[in-house]
């Protein structure tokens, strides 16, 4: 470790320390002394700041200051501050809470703290106008400005000279004018009515009352055929003006009187202050949406960018000095199960705790091996040891894992040598039973757990009373021949472990058959291949098998792939070269040891599960959902089992939007589409579920990487459980969780369950199940067809005025209708993707995670909503004043009446339904649900019928921008798309580079995704064409 600090000339002298910060540093000290420090130290760029910020915090000579960084790095590539977090800073150094900010130009102008005393320029500035604003940071009467110019720098001395000369020059003029007298301001205010609010400050007068309004039209939704803009009509005989905002707008009729020359300013003024009483105005007098929001990166970046840690389960943490003397123990027996011709032995789990019963009606599968085997847990009661059978216990298990896992013996010894010890700290601590006819195997235990005997008493070489006499010699001493039987032993010539199953009909001078077809005795092998000569030539040989590579078989894997690679199972070994390790050792106790890391991770994972079911509160104690489903929705697709959180994910995301939506949708009566989406997306982000889950303690609980047993902690080793390092885990990956966890209680205890899951998280939303109180004053009837739409619907209106709110588009601006469509189609979208998502996941519940995931995206998007609008003729009913959205409505039934059958929704012949129609869909199915008071089912049923034929796993259709993607990635090609857009309509071109050859398609669309549709689709075809050449020309069949 290195450590800068204790002598700076020695750190200048060694190289840790450039000149420039050295003298830095030197000018810094010279000020320990000034109380209340305020300082700013000017750098050109941002690594420069993070870098110095990093280096003054741990120099201890400048413990007492508070140093932070301040920088734009948006475009940098580093670390992005946001605004807010530019506020803070400047705050805590205002406060004194900040001492030292090392800043880049960011901070030369704007910034008045009159407690600034000191301003260092590390890096010379660029300009004068740069040289100047930096030295007026410092506001305190005596303040200090120190410039850093390496000696003999001519050009940094002169340029450094012209600024301090035009500063000079600047100070003169100023003096020079400061004798001539200004006339005063007039305030304009005194006589021209205004609008303020007091708590900012914020004022709109008569003349600048119109821009407002203007301003607050803007930012209005809106979207092709329809700009919103706001409509006077004036009667100068009366003197009266009539303002009409957009419909979308909570304030939509404004009446004024007075002088028609100021007339419209009069009711703009009015206008914005209605605005503001409901809201949508902010107390700066802005429109809402036009305030900036919380930058998403600040929400979390402070709460887990020094790691996040990785669980253990309490349930098997302990230390091994008190759970030895603990004397009772509750056990579980671990059962292998499968189509194996040998089962594997049962293992008896023995922990200090009862674990629950979560794992009684789980099985659970293991994979990578020849035959399918699973394993289940049952709880057998309480057995009760003494400390010498503990420390026998612990010493079997920690040998034959480490063994098992290391193939190492000096990693074994080292293991072994320190199990005399009964560390205190607390570590991962359970034993692990060998069991033979339904009984703990304690002679294998025993024997196995005890040094083998260096006496020359051969009595003592045997594993118990026997009736062999055989004598054999091994590389450590002599052994009776049952010690050799179901052993472990280590050959030092070539590193390797191997399981004895017995003696062979053959010894040293036997002949060995190679590979090529020759002949030659083991004898002569071992002396050619290893330079061993081996002196007892009559000892039988031993027949091996290397020991099973202990693997993640949690990961499904291609056995015949893993078996190939084993090459020969079977070996032959002289037991001279042999040192034995563990005897007697049957070959089912070796086999089912194997699979313990395996097993005891999947046991690990389930009690995190039930912990965390536990952490979660009393409120989410009432609903019985499993621990392994709870364990589904915490695996990410990088663990590679059989189960990961995606399904649940895709549900769990489709639920929170649903609930959020309606909240904002419920709680924001006058709020327009725009907003409502801008509020739903700060609250349903990953930045913000992120927050979620780290303030509650989540993220430890997410598995996000693949089993290593390698890494696997093996009870027994004295490792301290309190040393698990920390883990970087992105905020996707985090909110990706959470969302499984919403999933996982939805699917299993129903809505309320994923409701008060949410609430317990903190998440401050509203699931309102009551009707939305309406006025009706609009007699529907008069403007659309009400009759003839519910039959097409199958659905009565009990509020007509809801459904011709659903056909209005934002151009039909006729005073006295509805409102547009655009909250109704925020509520609907919600509504109908998350139909959608619970049908699919409960209709098909085997398909894969991507197989739902594309079902949801063919059924929930914007053409296929549109298509299915004209086929039942809805487009006929929409209430609008465009001419623009007429013609391309006429264009598209004039040119595909007949195509309304096929699954590509006009993609495929380049033209895009106008996306009104699509919008229609779902602000129906919004106008159904309030009007079905929140019965989703309804909705479903009304719905279903001019959506059919719903998409299936047999009639879904390839998205070729996804083909295209995978085709490229599996050949390892380049694929690059290049977008643009003119008067309207987007062009897109899809290029693929191979060896030597691209592959070019330019396509154009109304829609950028429809055009890169076409583009991809153009590109995939001909790059099948040319493999599918290539291959005959190879005489390769590609069928």
């Amino acid at each position: 470790m290195i450590y800068i600090g204790e002598d700076f000339a020695e750190d200048l002298q060694d190289g840790l320390l450039t000149s420039k910060v050295y003298f830095l540093i030197k000018s810094l000290m010279g000020y320990r002394h000034m109380q209340d420090l305020r300082c700013i130290v000017f750098v050109e760029r941002v690594i420069t700041s993070i870098v110095l910020e990093a280096l003054l915090s741990t120099i201890n000579q400048m413990s007492g200051w508070s140093v932070r960084y301040m920088a734009s790095g948006r475009n940098c590539g580093l670390q992005h501050q946001s605004r807010n977090k530019h506020v803070e800073i400047v705050d805590s150094f205002r406060s004194g809470k900040v001492h030292l900010i090392i800043a880049t130009q960011i901070l030369e102008e704007g910034l008045d703290v009159p407690s600034c005393n000191l301003i260092i320029r590390f890096d010379q500035a660029a300009t004068v106008r740069s040289f100047i604003q930096s030295r007026g940071r410092a506001r305190m009467q005596h303040s200090d400005y120190v410039l850093l110019v390496r000696r003999g720098d001519v050009n940094a001395l002169s340029k450094t000279q012209k600024f301090l000369k035009s500063g000079q020059i600047m100070r003169e003029e100023s003096q020079r004018l400061e004798s001539t007298c200004c006339q005063p301001l007039l305030n304009t205010l005194c006589n021209e009515e205004f609008y303020g609010v007091e708590s900012t400050g914020a004022i709109v007068t008569l003349n600048s009352s119109i821009q407002l309004i203007n301003f607050f039209c803007s930012k209005l939704p809106s979207d092709e055929y329809f700009k919103p803009l706001p409509r006077f009509k004036i009667d100068k005989a009366l003197g009266t003006c009539t303002l009409h905002l957009p419909m979308s707008s909570p304030v939509q009729t404004i009446y004024a009187e007075g002088k028609v020359s100021i007339i419209k300013k009069v009711v703009c003024l009015k206008a914005c202050r209605e605005l503001h009483a409901v809201g949508a105005l902010t107390d700066y007098l802005l429109p809402e949406s036009s305030v900036p929001c919380e930058d998403e990166p600040d929400i979390v970046v402070d709460k887990y960018k020094n790691g996040q840690p990785d669980y253990f389960p309490e349930q098997l943490v302990d230390n091994w000095s008190s759970f030895s003397r603990r004397g009772f123990y509750y056990c579980y027996m671990v059962s292998l199960e499968g189509c194996s011709k040998t089962t594997p032995a049962e293992i008896v789990l023995a922990v200090k705790c009862d674990m629950g019963s979560d794992f009684i009606s789980n099985s659970f599968k293991l994979w990578g091996v020849q035959d399918y085997l699973s394993f289940t847990m049952r709880y057998v009661g309480i057995i009760h040891l003494n400390q010498e059978q503990v420390i026998a216990a612990r010493r079997f298990q920690t040998t034959i894992l480490s063994l098992l896992i290391s193939n190492d013996l000096s990693e074994v010894s080292n293991y072994i040598k320190n199990l005399l010890e009964m560390p205190a700290s607390p570590g991962a601590v359970y034993l692990l039973l060998p069991v033979v006819s339904g009984k703990i195997d304690w002679r294998s235990i025993k024997f196995s757990a005890s040094e083998m005997p260096e006496a020359t008493n051969m009595d003592m070489r045997h594993c118990y009373p026997c009736k062999d006499t055989g004598i054999v010699q091994t590389k450590d001493g002599t052994f009776c021949s049952c010690m050799l039987r179901n052993s472990i032993v280590c050959t030092p010539h070539n590193g390797m472990f191997y399981a004895v199953c017995g003696f062979l009909d053959l010894n040293a001078n036997s002949l060995l058959h190679r590979s090529d077809g020759s002949f030659l005795s083991y004898k002569t092998y071992f002396k050619e291949r290893y330079n061993l000569d081996l002196r007892c030539e009559d000892q039988a040989l031993l027949e091996a098998r290397k020991l099973v590579e202990v693997r993640n078989f949690l990961h499904k894997c291609n056995y015949k792939k893993e078996k190939e690679r084993s090459g020969k199972s079977v070996v032959e070994l002289p037991p001279e070269l042999c040192i034995v390790v563990m005897s007697p050792m049957s070959a089912i106790t070796l086999r089912s040891f194997t699979f313990i890391p395996s097993i005891m991770y999947r046991i690990q994972c389930m009690l995190l599960s039930m912990n965390l079911k536990m952490q979660l509160g009393p409120s989410m104690q009432q609903f019985d959902i499993p621990a392994l489903k709870i364990l589904e929705a915490l695996t990410t697709k990088n663990c590679q089992e059989e189960f990961s959180q995606e399904s649940l994910e895709t549900l769990g995301d489709s639920f929170l939007k649903y609930i959020t939506t309606q909240h904002f949708f419920v709680k924001y009566k006058h709020q327009h589409e725009g907003m409502l989406t801008k509020m739903k997306k700060n609250v349903i982000s990953n930045a913000a579920l992120c927050q979620l889950a780290c303030s509650n303690n989540l993220v430890g609980y997410i598995r996000s990487e693949a089993f290593n047993p390698k890494t696997w902690i093996v009870p027994g080793v004295g490792y301290d459980i309190c040393d698990r390092s920390l883990r970087k885990l992105k905020s996707k990956r985090i909110a990706d969780s959470v969302e499984a966890l919403i999933g996982a209680y939805l699917s299993t205890a129903g809505e309320q369950a994923a409701y008060i899951f949410l609430k317990s998280l903190g998440m401050d939303i509203e699931f309102h199940k009551m009707p939305i109180e309406r006025v009706i004053t609009i007699k529907a009837e008069e403007f659309i067809n009400v009759k003839s739409l519910e039959l097409l619907l199958d659905y009565s209106f009990n509020d007509p005025s809801l459904l011709m709110e659903a056909l209005t588009h934002g151009s039909y601006q006729i005073a006295g209708t509805t409102p547009c469509y655009q909250r109704l189609e925020f509520l609907g979208d919600a509504v109908l993707d998350h139909i959608f998502t619970d049908y699919f996941y409960h209709q098909y519940p085997e398909c894969t995670p991507e197989l739902l995931t594309d079902l949801r995206s063919a059924s929930v998007n914007n053409s296929c909503y549109a298509h299915a609008a004209v086929k039942a003729g809805l487009h006929k009913h929409v209430l609008h004043s465009s001419s623009a959205l007429h013609k391309r409505m006429a264009d598209y039934l004039d040119k595909f009446e007949q195509s309304f059958s096929g699954p590509s929704h006009g993609w495929e012949a380049g033209i895009s339904l106008p996306k009104v129609l699509g919008d229609v869909v779902e602000s129906i199915a919004g106008a159904i649900y309030i009007d079905a008071k929140h019965d989703k089912g309804v909705v479903w049923r009304s719905m279903k019928r001019i959506l059919e034929p719903l998409v299936t796993p047999d009639t879904l259709q390839n998205d070729p921008v996804k083909e295209l993607q995978e085709f490229c990635d599996s050949k390892g090609y380049t694929l690059e798309y290049t977008v643009t857009r003119d008067n309207g309509v987007s062009s897109v071109v899809a290029e693929v580079r191979t060896e030597g050859t691209t592959y070019k398609a330019t396509r154009t669309g109304f829609s950028k995704l429809d055009a890169k549709k076409l583009a991809a689709s153009s590109v995939l075809r001909d790059l099948k064409a040319a493999d599918t050449k290539q291959y005959s020309a190879n005489g390769i069949s590609c069928t």
